[in-house]
């Protein structure tokens, strides 16, 4: 057989174990430069050159991106002339010399060449055999490539889900947006990046984190830059030192941080709310979808490819997700800070005098405690907003505050309404209900009229309040609380408890720390500070301005007795800014109230009444007193018989009593 034919013969067998080689290099490597490093060395035994190597164009010029031997002078006409001829132009030579060159496709744009040179001129290589190597390493690296980039992807995936989870629990904006850049310039070889967040009604780009800049944050014009292209295209954009575009680089920006910019890459956010509910495709979003632009600045590898593009989307839409909910809990988070705020101010505790501003302070260190509190005073003396500061000077101010009358508790709904029952747990129980103290889960449980609770009530109670689980009625499973109790009453506690008519064990458990509120008419000058607080508060309800006291008026607020305490005074200065049309109260307008007879006798003529009693009998002057005094109580109280029997020092069986032997109209409705 010729020589030359055992030589071709040779040469085939040789690109066959060549194909192999690619497959086994294939499956233990998807590094292109690896494959390379190992494919490489075998062309030039196999086609007996002296050198081998991948060239690709680099500018206007070639240059030898892997080679394998000396590489010398590059023959650039010949590689022009394939290339050419890989891209469907005339190409009259793939030989010169010592030099044998095939197109190679990797699946991008940049052309490459795979070089032999070195060979023998009397017996080169089949051109035929030198392009199905090509192909065949060409193949070989796209699938490489692929294989790197799914690769590459799942662990870019899996970092940003790792992240993610870590972005998710940053609170503020400002923190979130330091970590989502210090995260992509990790991941994605970076030297800075920097979120803009587009502020439509000042047509600004505000981006952070931005070094060098005082406070971090970098405002530039909506249309300004490469940020500002991409903003209003919503298209990304990559830009190498060199391209063309440098004007659109904002070297304004690198002057004032003492930076330069070589490379960038910038991306739009989207909104990821708008976007769904455009269902629409990305150039056809609206202006409303676009949150910002997310940019790299210097890619430390040099320039950033299509690849990078690709990541730095998939991490700009994670970022949109986590930058539109931390914006969401951020508003939220600030309405609730502004109701507990508007909560907080209408539970003040107002006044100046002594007793009052020991007892504000007292509360104050209170209420950073979970302390079980006993507020004990007159009726309409303040305890509930007492118990509504406590609540929210505390670090349970944002959850619930939840208030019972235990007064106006039946017996047998009793269990029902703090505890809770199940579906069907009795007659009329058609759907689960949850009870006070779950509802109170997490915040204050304020037990008003404490003392009124039945014995039956305060076992119940005490039974909670001890092991801190209820049980809904119908129900077997225990339900832990988390509650702090304020509970109060105008009965005098500590004498219902030698009397056994309220729990020993109950009255301890409540009473940890006591808090007395005195009543109104020992307070002083704070009956002016209240009755000014009610009638801005008043006024700016009813939309009218603030009428002033006159002299006369202060005087006689501050001489009447105030039965009712806080609350009498609060109904007075109601009705006074709603039928007082003059910018000044007088004295006179006191007596509009309802409630204002017994002021108005009382503040004009206090020496009047020992002078009608002139010749009547101690009997019959006491007998009056006593009626006189009683239907003050009542009226105070707004008929209620419980409270003007507390008030007058008697049990409400007593007062119905007294009132018969006075002959007291309302006696006879005593059930």
């Amino acid at each position: 057989m010729p020589s030359e034919e055992i030589a071709l013969l040779e040469q085939h067998a040789s690109t066959a174990e060549l194909s192999r080689l690619l497959l086994v290099y294939l499956a233990r490597s998807s590094d292109p430069r690896q494959i390379l490093g190992s494919v490489l060395p075998q062309l030039v035994p196999t086609f007996r050159c002296g050198r081998a190597g991948i060239v690709r164009q680099r500018g206007r010029g070639w240059a030898a991106s892997d080679w394998i031997g000396t590489q010398g002078p590059l023959p650039e006409t010949l590689i022009g002339e394939v290339v050419d001829a890989g891209r469907g132009k005339v190409g009259r030579r793939q030989v010169e010399g010592s030099w044998v060159a095939a197109p190679l496709d990797v699946g991008d744009a940049i052309p490459r060449v795979l070089l032999l040179g070195g060979c023998d001129p009397d017996r080169p290589p089949r051109i035929e055999e030198i392009e199905a190597v090509a192909r065949l390493v060409g193949m070989a690296l796209q699938i490489a490539r692929r294989q790197q980039h799914s690769a590459s992807r799942c662990e870019r995936l899996a970092a940003m889900l790792r992240i993610g989870a870590q972005w998710s629990q940053t609170e503020h904006s400002s923190e979130l947006l330091e970590a989502i850049a210090a995260a992509a310039t990790r991941l994605l070889g970076a030297e800075r990046a920097s979120i803009f967040l587009w502020d439509r009604s000042r047509r600004k780009l505000v981006g952070r984190p931005a070094l060098g800049v005082e406070g971090g944050q970098l405002e530039v014009d909506d249309s300004e830059g490469i940020v500002g292209a991409v903003l209003q295209s919503g298209r990304p954009r990559r830009w190498q030192a060199g391209d063309d575009g440098e004007a659109e680089v904002n070297r304004s920006v690198d002057r004032r941080l003492r930076f330069e910019t070589c490379s960038l890459l910038a991306v739009p956010l989207w909104d990821p709310q708008a976007k769904e509910a455009s269902g629409a495709a990305p150039a056809e979003w609206q202006g409303e979808a676009r949150l910002g632009v997310f940019e790299l600045i210097n890619c430390r590898s040099g320039a950033f490819t299509e690849e990078d593009v690709e990541a730095l989307e998939e991490f700009a839409a994670q970022a949109a997700a986590a930058i539109r909910s931390t914006q969401t809990r951020e508003a939220l988070a600030e309405c609730r800070d502004r109701m507990t705020d508007s909560a907080a101010e209408g539970a003040r505790v107002i006044g100046n005098h002594s007793t009052m501003v020991a007892l504000r302070e007292t509360a104050r260190r209170v209420a950073e405690t979970d302390l079980a509190v006993l507020v004990l005073g007159e009726n309409g003396t303040g305890k509930e907003v007492l118990a509504r500061s406590i609540h929210f000077q505390g670090p349970r101010k944002h959850q619930p505050f939840i208030a019972v009358n235990c007064a106006a508790l039946v017996e047998s709904l009793l269990e029902s309404e703090l505890f809770g029952h199940e579906k069907g747990a009795f007659t009329d129980a058609h759907q689960t209900r949850v009870g006070k103290f779950e509802l109170a889960s997490g915040g204050t449980l304020f037990l008003d009229e404490v003392g009124d609770l039945s014995p039956g009530g305060q076992a119940k109670l005490l039974r909670v309040l001890e092991e801190k689980i209820v049980v809904r009625v119908g129900g077997s499973t225990p339900i832990p609380i988390d509650v702090r109790v304020v509970a109060a009453t105008n009965q005098p506690l500590a004498e219902m408890v030698r009397a056994k008519r309220f729990r020993e064990d109950l009255f301890f458990r409540l009473n940890v720390v006591t808090l007395q509120l005195p009543p109104l008419r020992e307070r002083g000058e704070d009956i002016l500070a209240l009755a000014d607080h009610f009638l801005h508060q008043f006024a700016h309800q009813v939309g009218r301005r603030v009428p002033r006291l006159s002299e006369a008026a202060r005087r006689q607020l501050l001489r009447y007795s105030w039965p009712g305490n806080i609350r009498e005074l609060r109904n007075l200065i109601e009705r006074i800014c709603y039928l007082c049309g003059g910018d000044t109260v007088e004295a006179s307008d006191l007596a509009l109230s309802s409630l204002a007879g017994p002021l108005a006798m009382q503040g004009e003529t206090p020496a009047a009444a020992p002078a009608s009693n002139a010749g009547r009998t101690l009997a019959d002057a006491t007998r009056d007193f006593q009626v006189q005094h009683i239907e003050q109580a009542i009226a105070a109280c707004e008929g209620n018989m419980t409270d003007a029997a507390g008030r007058l020092g008697l049990h409400r069986s007593n007062l119905y009593r007294k009132m018969r032997q006075l002959g007291i109209s309302g006696a006879e409705s005593e059930s």
